[in-house]
């Protein structure tokens, strides 16, 4: 069993100089690190009107350079947002940086007012990233120049630089929720984002089902998320705007030049309740 976190960052807050809430971001999880969390996972928003993080994979590339066990997760790049061509670059560069600390989570989008802000239709998210996720996959294997004519992408006669640390490519992630798309990831061969929200018994039933249709398909092959067991990083869950995340930050100590320890009373709560699982796992009762 591993533990991570998944939240987002907010750039600015009221009393406090812009971008000093990516500053805590990066110290929340360089905490999180040495406390001995596996991995994080981190949104990508935009036009939220709040700052919250648009530019998921440079904020993670940052963090890569402050860490050196930490997976560094996104949930979820919206593809239909992407050039899908230069987002495997981006990201493939941030896995040999890392090395090979990557975790690609990948998803369609949902909100309204994003669509609208990039001029793209609702409606043709799900044929935008199919096809962005076919021609980043393939980016990623191919040894050998390809060209691609699609729907809503072209590209002729490219080789994609550079490569990934991890092989084939980074681990793939998906969000599901439904019987029917719990099914789809597991089909995939990938990984599975869960939500916060849900009861325990429900994200039981959730893994169950991903894990019998992926033993089904392959064996028991591939690793189960962080279901529920997330604390909430400084813009608490991703989603809506915590107004008290991060309000202790200000009475931070400071350690050495650069870094602070951040007081964050929740993340070191559920530490304390989590300790006897972790020790547990040490000993071999838990997988």
């Amino acid at each position: 069993m591993r533990f991570g976190i998944f939240g987002a960052a907010q750039a600015g807050s009221p009393g406090a100089p812009m971008g000093q809430g990516f500053h805590d971001f990066i110290d929340f999880n360089v905490e999180a690190e040495a406390l001995g969390y596996h991995g994080t996972f981190l949104v990508e928003h935009h036009f939220t009107g709040w700052n919250q993080v648009s530019a998921t994979l440079t904020l993670l590339t940052w963090l890569a350079a402050r860490t050196t066990t930490l997976r560094l997760g996104t949930a979820v790049m919206v593809l239909p947002w992407h050039n899908p061509v230069i987002l495997a670059e981006q990201a493939a560069t941030l896995d040999l940086l890392s090395d090979g600390r990557l975790d690609f989570g990948v998803g369609k989008g949902y909100r309204y007012n994003e669509f609208t802000g990039f001029a793209i239709p609702l409606a043709e998210a799900d044929a935008r990233f199919e096809e962005a996720l076919a021609i980043i996959t393939k980016a990623w294997t191919s040894q050998q120049r390809f060209s691609h004519h699609g729907r809503f992408w072209t590209f002729d006669d490219i080789l994609v630089e550079p490569p990934t640390s991890q092989k084939p490519h980074p681990p793939f992630w998906m969000a599901a929720g439904s019987p029917a798309s719990i099914r789809r990831v597991a089909e995939r061969g990938y990984n599975l984002l869960l939500d916060q929200f849900a009861a325990f018994d429900m994200i039981g039933e959730r893994i169950a089902l991903f894990n019998s249709v992926g033993v089904a398909l392959a064996g028991p092959y591939r690793r189960i998320p962080y279901p529920g067991l997330w604390p909430r990083a400084r813009g608490s869950g991703g989603e809506q705007p915590d107004r008290h995340a991060g309000r202790d930050h200000g009475q931070a100590r400071r350690l050495a030049p650069g870094r602070r320890r951040i007081r964050d009373h929740e993340l070191r709560r559920l530490v304390r309740e989590l300790a006897p699982l972790r020790a547990r796992d040490h000993a071999g009762l838990l997988r």
